[in-house]
């Protein structure tokens, strides 16, 4: 049995952060065909719902890189590797260091999500707070009145990629979080930063759920550095021509550019659909 995961931005998407019509057509063709497929984002499940709207994914979706998970049947989340705010101190010191806004979810007790973020510095950080702010599902509060025994799910920002670099080095330093970077898709000074604790990643997630349905072959497709997990325990690995060449280094192969359907023209060509 097969089971193919989409990276979105950058991989599946095309440059208006949507599916296009080839994809969805082809992702019905896939789903007639009786494959499996699912996505695996470093975005939260509320930041990619508008993204993929037009096509029900009918798996597991991976979403903040294995972090959080999502089922659309069950209308059920799943939460892996919660972090300890002792564990972010010195990187949110990194953040203010930098002007850089962070805007940490946290899991409340009742299973819903809240979000903590000081003022923001600039317009990168109010443009991550007026698009959290359009979810009705997810409580923003400043980041005064983040509990101490907070139950941190990831810390996620944009920023310049420059003052980004930054904060990616220091978490390189802290033993019980990982960070990862990247953008420049969509605005070429805009990149993003997602945090979480080390111990998950695309990679355990997409192990864990390829073992829940008893697949035997893994197919992936990425361009940026969160998705190199996924390739190095994939079967067939696969970088958008738009992947810096680095990441295509790491791959079985590469397919076209995120905005000419470059997955969906090989899926067809691959399962013949």
């Amino acid at each position: 049995m097969d089971l193919v995961v989409f990276d979105l931005d950058g991989t599946l998407l095309n440059k208006q952060q949507r599916l296009s019509g080839v994809t969805l057509k082809t992702l019905e063709k896939m789903r007639q065909a009786g494959i499996a497929y699912t996505i695996a984002t470093g975005r939260t499940h509320l930041a990619a719902a508008p993204c993929i709207e037009a096509h029900d994914f009918p798996l597991w979706q991976i979403y903040k890189n294995g972090v959080e998970w999502w089922h659309p049947d069950q209308q059920a989340y799943r939460h892996q590797g919660i972090l300890e705010l002792a564990m972010i101190d010195a990187t949110l010191q990194t953040f203010a260091n930098n002007e850089v806004t962070p805007f940490i979810f946290c899991l409340e007790e009742d299973g819903t999500q809240s979000v903590y973020y000081p003022k923001p510095y600039n317009h990168y950080g109010g443009t991550v707070f007026s698009e959290l702010s359009k979810h009705h599902n997810l409580t923003l509060l400043d980041i005064e009145q983040m509990p101490n025994n907070a139950r941190i799910i990831n810390i996620s920002a944009l920023g310049h990629p420059d003052n980004l670099r930054l904060i990616v080095d220091e978490c390189n330093t802290q033993e019980h979080i990982v960070a990862y970077s990247g953008g420049g898709i969509y605005h070429p000074e805009t990149h993003w930063i997602d945090i979480h604790h080390s111990s998950t990643c695309k990679g355990s997630a997409i192990e864990q759920l390829k073992r829940e349905l008893n697949a035997t072959n893994l197919i992936v497709f990425g361009d940026g550095d969160n998705d190199l997990t996924m390739f190095k325990i994939a079967d067939e690995a696969y970088a958008t021509d738009n992947a810096p060449s680095y990441i295509k280094a790491q791959a079985s192969g590469t397919v076209g550019h995120h905005d000419e359907d470059g997955v969906a023209l090989f899926l067809q060509k691959r399962f013949d659909l």
